[in-house]
């Protein structure tokens, strides 16, 4: 029995997981070639097993459109694979879709941002207050709440009800007379 150097022992080991990888890593690197820039940041190739290929996409919806398209993608995507690694066909799910701090997250709007938002101060009293005892008294809580907010906010042209400034800014009137036009 003959000792292999350790070199060769690792070489041997790094050549072997290599074949078992080297098909996904294929594409992996030509996937947003092959499918376009769109479709390729909403899907990720993850795995394949038994040369199908399987790959996880943002929603349910991109996944019935690809599995319609799996044809036209297989042919575009099998020249890049070796010969004895052709794919047979492409599986697409949600499973498996995260998205990784690595991509570009889309950007998500915050509250504050939307037309509609008031900045109020907001007392630590309103924050304690006991509930209500009757719906009049919530009624009443109510009220008084909307009157404090509504207080120095700019009138909506159309129906002169005080309306959000990024409303204004947004649409010239309330988002109420906005919705009547549309």
């Amino acid at each position: 029995m003959s000792f292999n150097s350790l070199e060769q022992l690792v070489g041997a080991f790094i050549e072997q997981n290599a074949l078992h990888e080297r098909p996904l890593l294929r594409v992996v690197k030509c996937w947003a070639e092959v499918v376009g820039a769109a479709v390729a940041a909403h899907t990720r190739p993850l795995a394949i097993q038994r040369n199908i290929l399987w790959v996880a996409t943002s929603s349910a919806a991109w996944a019935q459109n690809l599995t319609f398209e799996r044809q036209r993608i297989l042919t575009k995507l099998n020249p890049y694979l070796p010969p004895n690694n052709l794919l047979v066909d492409i599986r697409f799910s949600t499973a498996g879709w995260q998205r990784s701090p690595n991509t570009k997250q889309e950007q998500t709007p915050i509250k504050n941002d939307h037309p509609s938002y008031i900045v109020t101060a907001v007392t630590r009293k309103n924050h304690l207050h006991a509930v209500p005892e009757n719906p009049r008294a919530a009624f009443q809580h109510w009220q008084e709440t909307m009157r404090s907010r509504a207080q120095g906010l700019p009138l909506c042209p159309q129906c002169q009800c005080p309306t959000p400034p990024g409303e204004l800014q947004r649409w010239t009137v309330c988002s109420f007379c906005a919705a009547k036009k549309w």
